[in-house]
C-alpha cells in the first residue's frame, strides 16, 4: 500500500507541466521515429527512400508555395499538442478511478451475493456469512474513494468527464442537450444516494446478522430477510443509473441500453470470485472448519455461470453495434480495436475463453488451486474490463499500464485488503444462530 502511494505521487508529480513540454516531447519521439526509418531504408529500402525524398521534396515545395496552408498545419499541431498534454495529465486520475471503482465494486458486487442469499433462504452459504460480510465492510471506504473523486473532477481539477468542461458543453449540441441530467450539482447528488443507500443497507444487515450470535430470535432474520429484498429493488435501480452516471459518461455521445447490466455482470463476478479466494485462503490456515467441497463447488460454479453470462451480455451489445453499424453507435468499438486492442481482446480470453475451458470441468471446481487460478485470472480479466470502458475516453491513445495504473492497484489492493481482513478477524467466523446453519455445515453432494 506504501509503495502504492509513493508511485501515485510520483505519477501526478512526473505528469507534462506545460503544452510546451509535450510539444517538445512529440517533437522527439517524431524525429526519433525518423531516424528509425532513416537507418532502415539505408540498410535495405533504397529505392523506397528515393521515393520519400521525391515526396518530402514535393511537400516542401508546397509549403512553401502556401504559406497559408503551413499556418494551419502549425495549427493543428499545437492543437494536437494540447489534446495530448490533457490526455497525460489525467493519466494518473484514471489510473485511481479505475482502480478505485473496480474494488468498490468488488465490494458491493459480494455484498450482492449475500443479500441474495438472505432473500432467496439460502441454506448452503450461511457457513461463509462472514466472508461476504467481511468483503462488504469496504463499501465505507471505497465509496468515499470514489465519490472524492468525483468531486474533484466536478472542481475542474481533472478532465475524466468530458462534459464538465463548460467550453466543451457550449460547443457540442449533443452533450448541451444531456445537461438537464449530466450537471455537476445533480450527479454529486445522485452519486451520494447510490453511496449512502448502499452504505447504511448494508450495515444495518450485517449489524442484525452479527446480533443473531448473541439473540436466537427469528426475528432478526426475518428483519434481514425484509431488508435485503429492499436493497436488491434499491441496488438494481441504482447500479444501472451508477453504470450511466461513473462510467458510460465518461463517453458522452455513447449509449448502450445493455450497459447497466454488462457492468453489473463484471462487478458480480468478481465479487463472488473474491469471496472464493478470501474462503480458500481462510481455510487453508486452518479457520472455516465446516467449509467442504461442496461449498467451493457452489462458489465455483457461480465464478463459471456468471462468467458466462458476462460473455453472452458483452457478445450481445457488440454483435448489435456492429451489425448496425450506426457511426454514433460504433466509435465506441472502432476506438477500441483501433487503440486498445491488446487489452480489449485480451479481457474477453480471460473472462470468457480461460473460465470456459478450466471451470466446465467438474472435478476442477472441488481443486484450491485451480479455483484460485481461475479466480486471479478472472479479476486480472475484468480489472481489464473496467480499463478499456474507462481509458479510451480519458487518455485516449496515449496509454499504457505503468507506474500510475500499477501503482493505483497497489495502493487499493493493500487498503482492501486491509480493511477486509481486519472486519473479518474481529467477529467469529460462524454465523451460529442463523436457522440455516445447520444445513449449511452439513451440506454435501
Amino acid at each position: 500500500m506504501i509503495v502504492g502511494a509513493v508511485g501515485l505521487i510520483y505519477s501526478f508529480v512526473s505528469t507534462p507541466a506545460s503544452v510546451q513540454e509535450v510539444e517538445e516531447m512529440l517533437a522527439h519521439d517524431e524525429h526519433h521515429g525518423e531516424h528509425e526509418t532513416s537507418a532502415t531504408h539505408q540498410s535495405g529500402m533504397k529505392q523506397n527512400h528515393e521515393n520519400l525524398n521525391h515526396e518530402n521534396k514535393a511537400k516542401h515545395t508546397s509549403d512553401d508555395s502556401h504559406n497559408k496552408s503551413h499556418a494551419e498545419t502549425e495549427g493543428h499541431e499545437k492543437s494536437h499538442a494540447e489534446h495530448v498534454y490533457d490526455q497525460l495529465k489525467n493519466k494518473p486520475w484514471s489510473a485511481i478511478y479505475t482502480s478505485s471503482l473496480f474494488f468498490f465494486l468488488i465490494a458491493l458486487g459480494a455484498f450482492t451475493f449475500y443479500a441474495i442469499q438472505n432473500a432467496s433462504q439460502a441454506g448452503w452459504s450461511p457457513v461463509i456469512f462472514r466472508v461476504m460480510e467481511g468483503i462488504s465492510k469496504f463499501i465505507l471506504p471505497g465509496g468515499i474513494i470514489v465519490f472524492v473523486i468525483l468531486v474533484l473532477s466536478t472542481l475542474q481539477l481533472n478532465h475524466l468527464f468530458i462534459w464538465m468542461d463548460p467550453s466543451i458543453v457550449e460547443h457540442d449540441e449533443i452533450i448541451s442537450n444531456k445537461t438537464g441530467y449530466l450537471n455537476d450539482s445533480f450527479f454529486l447528488i445522485r452519486a451520494a444516494i447510490y453511496i449512502v443507500g448502499w452504505v447504511l443497507l448494508s450495515r444495518v444487515i450485517v449489524k442484525n446478522s452479527r446480533k443473531q450470535d448473541e439473540n436466537p430470535s427469528l426475528k432478526l432474520h426475518k428483519k434481514n430477510f425484509k431488508l435485503s429484498a429492499i436493497y436488491l429493488v434499491f441496488f438494481i435501480v441504482t447500479e444501472s443509473m451508477m453504470s450511466w452516471d461513473w462510467i458510460m459518461s465518461i463517453d458522452t455521445h455513447w449509449f448502450s441500453t445493455l450497459f447497466g447490466w454488462y457492468v453489473f455482470a463484471s462487478m458480480f463476478v468478481a465479487g463472488i470470485t473474491t469471496i472464493a479466494l478470501v474462503t480458500i485462503y481462510l481455510k487453508s490456515r486452518g479457520y472455516l472448519e465446516f467449509v467442504n467441497n461442496s461449498h467451493i463447488h457452489d462458489l465455483a460454479k457461480f465464478m463459471f455461470g456468471i462468467s458466462i453470462f458476462w460473455t453472452y451480455l458483452w457478445f450481445s451489445q457488440f454483435l448489435l453495434i456492429w451489425y448496425s453499424n450506426i457511426p454514433e453507435e460504433a466509435v465506441y468499438y472502432i476506438a477500441r480495436f483501433n487503440d486498445y486492442q491488446l487489452p480489449f481482446l485480451g479481457m474477453v480470453a480471460l473472462n470468457f475463453i480461460f473460465p470456459l475451458l478450466v471451470l466446465i470441468n467438474s472435478d476442477f471446481k472441488r481443486v484450491n488451486w485451480i479455483i484460485v487460478m481461475s479466480g486471479i485470472v478472472i479479476l486480472i480479466g475484468h480489472y481489464l474490463n473496467f480499463f478499456v470502458m474507462i481509458m479510451p475516453g480519458t487518455v485516449g491513445e496515449s496509454w499504457f499500464i505503468g507506474i500510475p495504473e500499477i501503482s493505483s492497484i497497489l495502493l487499493i489492493l493493500g487498503l482492501f485488503i486491509f480493511v477486509v481482513f481486519k472486519a473479518i478477524s474481529s467477529v467469529p467466523l460462524l454465523a451460529k444462530n442463523n436457522p440455516y446453519i445447520k444445513e449449511s455445515k452439513h451440506f454435501h453432494y
